[in-house]
């Protein structure tokens, strides 16, 4: 399907710090029919302060340890990117993740990735931001907690005519409260910035990602997990395996259903032409040399003969023949 909507399986940091994990966090997503496999790249060194405090979420889901030392433990070294690169090559689905830093940024920047995904958090990076606009990379930008100055901000840093952008609408509340998700400003950030735009998702189940894809995201983005039950501060709120494909086939049904741009018969329904359609027949009997009314003639089905939009053309003629009550009419 030609431009069909990009889905990203964000996997985030649901590795929990485990390839294996990643390996099955990607055959996951394949077998789902994501186009991408999302994973997160940082440093916690260059991520949070040892004292950064934890989101409300995390304290929930992670209560024995520290903001800095859960991120510690979700870090992806170099080995563990080229490791998950490659077997997304085998499993011929495409990888992408998220930089947090520079470093991170010039770590991802190695594997000539289709996209660099630049996360909510830092659209007010501006060293980053300047870094990235250094290079030719096309970027996916998410936009939550952000207003409509500083998503400006941030395109007026990274836009250039070689680069790509497109713009996510988000949430970052884990999970996102109906009330909080409004998806109308997905709509008013394309109107604004002329620019492709999506939803990445934080709301428990699929329908949103579903309505966002209704309403013309190019991109959708959701975190996945291998099993919610599992240690760790975004399971909880992840789709499983099954709500994951559940999802894609949802997404994937709704692009046909949206179909094309244009209004036209389509072939399912040509059949119903003439049956559902009228032509012009006697309402009484016309004699020959008659010439035709309103009054003598009427709509019927089925719509084999003349249509009913040249009734006032026929109306200007005489009747060649004798028609009964109850004929159709043919000149």
């Amino acid at each position: 399907m030609k431009n069909k909507i990009i889905i990203i399986a964000e996997a985030g940091g649901n590795h929990n710090g485990s390839l294996k994990k990643a390996y099955k966090l990607v055959d996951i997503a394949k077998k789902a029919g994501a186009d991408y496999v999302k994973f997160q790249t940082f440093k916690a060194e260059t991520l949070v302060s040892k004292n950064a405090p934890k989101a409300k979420y995390q304290k929930k889901n992670v209560k024995k340890i520290s903001h800095y030392e859960l991120i510690k433990k979700l870090e992806m070294n170099y080995d563990m990117h080229v490791k998950i690169i490659k077997y997304c090559k085998i499993k011929k689905i495409k990888f992408l993740s998220s930089p947090f830093c520079i470093d991170s940024f010039n770590l991802l920047k190695r594997f000539n990735l289709d996209y660099i995904k630049i996360p909510s958090g830092e659209i007010t990076n501006l060293p980053m931001l300047r870094h990235i606009k250094k290079f030719k990379n096309n970027i996916i930008l998410s936009t939550g907690m952000s207003n409509i100055k500083e998503i400006n901000n941030a395109i007026s840093i990274l836009k250039n005519n070689k680069r790509k952008i497109i713009l996510l609408h988000c949430n970052t509340e884990y999970p996102t409260p109906q009330d909080d998700i409004n998806l109308n400003a997905m709509l008013e950030i394309k109107k604004r910035f002329k620019l492709d735009v999506g939803y990445s998702d934080h709301s428990l189940g699929v329908q949103v990602p579903i309505i966002a894809a209704a309403l013309g995201a190019k991109v959708i983005e959701k975190h996945f997990t291998i099993s919610k039950k599992m240690a760790g501060p975004d399971h909880v709120a992840s789709l499983n395996p099954k709500e994951l494909i559940s999802m894609v086939k949802a997404i994937r049904n709704t692009e046909v259903i949206l179909g094309k741009k244009e209004k036209f018969v389509s072939k399912s329904e040509k059949k119903n032409i003439s049956i559902a359609r009228k032509s012009l027949f006697a309402s009484r009997d016309i004699k020959k040399g008659e010439k035709f009314s309103l009054n003598n003639l009427i709509c019927l089905r089925p719509g084999t003969g003349i249509s009913p939009m040249e009734i006032d053309k026929v109306c200007r003629r005489k009747a060649k023949k004798t028609f009964f009550k109850g004929q159709i009419i043919k000149i």
